[in-house]
């Protein structure tokens, strides 16, 4: 287990990266505010605890996915157990869901530290909430029949009476289906993993999803396709979610993801799960 003063240096690393160029003095101020918040903040209740809580919605392949028996795997998933790893801390997964996901990172008592598994960085977000910096790049995107490809090019094209759209609940893909798709017949789906299956068994024509999701889902069923995947309509980066008032674990997994990125570990999970690496 790391020790706390173990854990202040990394913190003090964290403040020195993100100073970067600035002054001295700046730099030595922020120096001091980060050991008292390291001795009082929530990196010192996270080492009292000796778990660090990793909220996720288990249910966004190959993100973040709940198996029957209760282990969690995906990209996020593995973003949160390297942080852990470079804590030195034990870990542990929270279920929660895309409708109450703002709720529960707000919850007091909080309910765990930090939410992780496909959550889009946005400034509504940043409003109520910090957000890490991003470690994956993402974007909307759909998912049909692979026999209906070519019937699917545009927004246009899927704005008709005719198309039945399904979404998720509570989410951006919601969101964005009903801010786009004023004609579209819009089904929500309570449990998006079985969305995709619906969609090829005919349940509905599209899903909205995003570029990060998509991919798995052709590969592993035939029956689909995303023929949009290399021209998404929105471009948005994922990261971590948690709490105003926890800057300095914020500054901790900021440091954390950029490690990631440097020491190419980030850019080896991207080839693992098939996705795009776009922090060159």
């Amino acid at each position: 287990m790391i020790k706390l003063e173990e854990l202040k240096t990394w913190f003090l690393i964290a403040v020195l990266t993100i100073c970067g160029t600035a002054s001295f003095a700046s730099c030595s101020s922020n120096e001091d505010n980060a050991t008292e918040q390291s001795d009082n903040g929530k990196v010192a209740e996270i080492l009292d605890r000796g778990t660090i809580l990793f909220g996720t919605t288990g249910d966004y392949r190959p993100l973040s996915f709940r198996e029957a028996d209760g282990t969690y795997w995906g990209f996020g998933i593995d973003v949160a157990n390297e942080i852990a790893r470079r804590l030195g801390i034990n870990i542990e997964f929270i279920k929660t869901s895309w409708p109450t996901l703002t709720a529960d990172v707000l919850a007091e008592p909080q309910k765990f530290d930090l939410a992780i598994g496909g959550i889009t960085i946005t400034d509504t977000r940043r409003e109520t909430m910090l957000m890490s910096d991003g470690y994956l790049a993402n974007g909307k995107t759909i998912l049909c029949r692979a026999s209906e490809a070519d019937h699917y090019k545009s927004l246009t094209d899927i704005d008709k009476p005719e198309v039945t759209v399904m979404v998720n609940p509570g989410g951006l893909n919601e969101i964005f289906a009903n801010e786009n798709l004023t004609h579209s017949n819009i089904v929500v789906h309570q449990k998006n993993e079985e969305i995709p299956t619906l969609v090829a068994e005919g349940a509905a024509d599209v899903m909205i999803t995003e570029i990060t999701e998509a991919p798995y889902y052709v590969q592993t069923d035939t029956r689909l396709a995303a023929p949009l995947l290399n021209a998404p309509f929105t471009h948005s980066e994922i990261g971590v979610l948690m709490q105003k008032g926890q800057e300095d674990l914020l500054q901790i997994v900021n440091n954390v993801i950029r490690q990631m990125k440097s020491d190419g570990s980030l850019r080896k999970l991207h080839e693992k799960y098939g996705l795009v690496y776009a922090y060159e």
